[in-house]
C-alpha cells in the first residue's frame, strides 16, 4: 500500500496544477473549476438539501450567484446516493449548472452533538429522520461528495464548541488533522484516474477553537499535507466577535496567498467587508436567506454605497423589519437605489401585507432582495 501511494503522489507532482498561479504571494483573484471560473471574494448561497429557500437554479442564476453550498449529511439522507448516481449527479438533478461546493458533515458533528459518538475511525451518528445509524468516516464522506458530483470537496473535520478547555481543542485538533491526510489519500486514489479538466478540488480545514497556537498548527500540517484551497472552521460557533476576527486574521496570515481562503458560515456584512481585507476570499451564511424569511431586510446607506472598499464600520447597511406596522402605508420600494426584481416591482406596504398574511411570496420577494444584496456587496468588492 506504501508503494502505491508513492507512485500516486509522484504522479501528481509531475501534473503541473492548472487552477491557480505558481507564485506564492499572488493574491487569488478567479477560482477555476470543472464547472467554471468563480470570481473572489464569492458568496454562496446555501442550498442545504440541494434547493435555495423559495428560490429557482434560474433565479439565482440571474441574481449574480456563481456558485452555491450543499451539505452532505443532508443529502446523503435524502435523497440517498441511490438517486444521485441515477440521474448523474446533484447538478442534472437540481437544474444548476454552476460549482458547488460541498460541506463534509463537520458541521453536523458539532451541532448534532446529542445524536452522535466520536471515535478515531469517524462519527456514529442517529437519524433525525428514521433513527437508523449512520456511521461517516473521512472515507465515506470523500465517497459521498464524488458521488453527489461536487466540484469542491470538504475533509471530514470536527468542529469544536465555544466555549472549550485547551485539552480538549488539542485531542479535537490531533483528530481533525488524521482526518484531513486520510481525506487527501484516498481522494488522490479515487480520483487517479481522471483528467485534471474534469477533477473536483479538495479544501482542508483550520480548526483549534480559538487557540491561536492550535490555529497556527492546524493551517502549517495542512499546507504540509496539501490541498486545493483551505477553509477557516470553527467561528461561527457562538464566539465573541473580536475572537472571530482574530482567528480570520491570523489564518489568513499563515495559509497561502494563491490558494482561496473560505471562511466557513461567515457571516453578517460588515464580516465580510472586514474578512476580505485580511485576505479570506470565499464565504457562506443563512443570514440573508434566513433573515428574509422573517422579514428583516438588508438595505445599502445611500451615501456609503460607492464606499464599500474602504469601510472600517458597519455604517455602510441597515435593516428594516417589514412586518412592522409603520410599512403598512409605505409604498416605496424596499430600496429605491436596488435593482433587483423585488424592488423594481413591489412596495414595501405590499410586501408587509404579504407577511402579515402568511402569504408565501412575501418570504420570495424578501430572499431575492436580501440575496441580491449580498451578491452585489460581493461584486463591489471584487473591484
Amino acid at each position: 500500500m506504501e508503494i502505491v501511494w508513492k507512485l500516486i503522489t509522484w504522479k501528481l507532482k509531475i501534473k503541473k496544477n492548472m487552477f491557480f498561479p505558481k507564485q506564492k504571494n499572488v493574491k487569488l483573484k478567479i477560482l477555476k473549476t470543472r464547472r467554471g471560473n468563480v470570481r473572489l471574494p464569492a458568496f454562496m448561497p446555501i442550498a442545504t438539501r440541494g434547493a435555495v429557500k423559495n428560490l429557482t437554479p434560474e433565479e439565482l442564476k440571474n441574481l449574480g450567484a456563481e456558485i452555491i453550498l450543499s451539505n452532505t449529511y443532508h443529502l446523503f439522507q435524502k435523497p440517498g446516493l441511490d438517486v444521485f448516481k441515477k440521474i448523474k449527479g446533484l447538478h442534472n438533478f437540481m437544474k444548476w449548472s454552476g460549482p458547488i461546493l460541498t460541506d463534509s458533515g463537520g458541521y453536523q458533528v458539532f451541532s448534532l452533538s446529542h445524536k452522535r459518538k466520536i471515535t478515531e475511525k469517524g462519527v456514529k451518528f442517529s437519524s433525525e429522520i428514521d433513527g437508523k445509524e449512520i456511521f461517516l468516516t473521512p472515507e465515506k464522506v470523500i465517497d459521498i461528495q464524488l458521488a453527489i458530483g461536487s466540484d469542491i470537496i470538504m475533509v471530514l473535520d470536527e468542529c469544536p464548541p465555544y466555549p472549550c478547555s485547551r485539552k480538549y481543542a488539542e485531542k479535537s485538533l490531533d483528530l481533525t488533522l488524521k482526518w484531513a491526510e486520510r481525506s487527501k489519500k484516498h481522494f488522490n486514489l479515487k480520483t487517479i484516474h481522471y483528467k485534471l479538466k474534469t477533477k473536483p478540488l479538495l479544501f482542508g480545514i483550520v480548526q483549534g477553537s480559538t487557540y491561536p497556537d492550535l490555529r497556527k498548527k492546524s493551517a502549517e500540517k495542512l499546507i504540509k499535507i496539501g490541498f486545493d484551497g483551505y477553509a477557516v472552521g470553527g467561528v461561527s460557533v457562538g464566539e465573541p466577535r473580536e475572537e472571530k476576527i482574530k482567528i480570520i486574521k491570523l489564518c489568513a496570515q499563515i495559509l497561502p496567498k494563491n490558494k482561496p481562503i473560505y471562511v466557513m458560515g461567515y457571516g453578517r456584512p460588515d464580516e465580510i467587508v472586514e474578512a476580505v481585507k485580511f485576505g479570506a476570499d470565499m464565504f457562506d451564511c443563512v443570514i440573508p436567506t434566513r433573515e428574509a424569511r422573517h422579514g428583516r431586510i438588508y438595505i445599502l446607506n445611500e451615501k456609503r454605497r460607492l464606499k464599500i472598499k474602504n469601510l472600517n464600520s458597519k455604517n455602510f447597511y441597515k435593516t428594516l423589519q417589514i412586518t412592522n406596522n409603520k410599512y403598512r402605508l409605505d409604498a416605496k420600494p424596499l430600496d429605491k437605489n436596488c435593482q433587483c426584481y423585488t424592488c423594481q416591482n413591489y412596495s414595501r406596504a405590499y410586501i408587509h401585507h404579504l407577511f402579515k398574511t402568511k402569504e408565501p411570496l412575501g418570504q420570495r420577494l424578501a430572499t431575492i432582495h436580501n440575496l441580491h444584496f449580498y451578491l452585489y456587496l460581493i461584486k463591489q468588492l471584487q473591484k
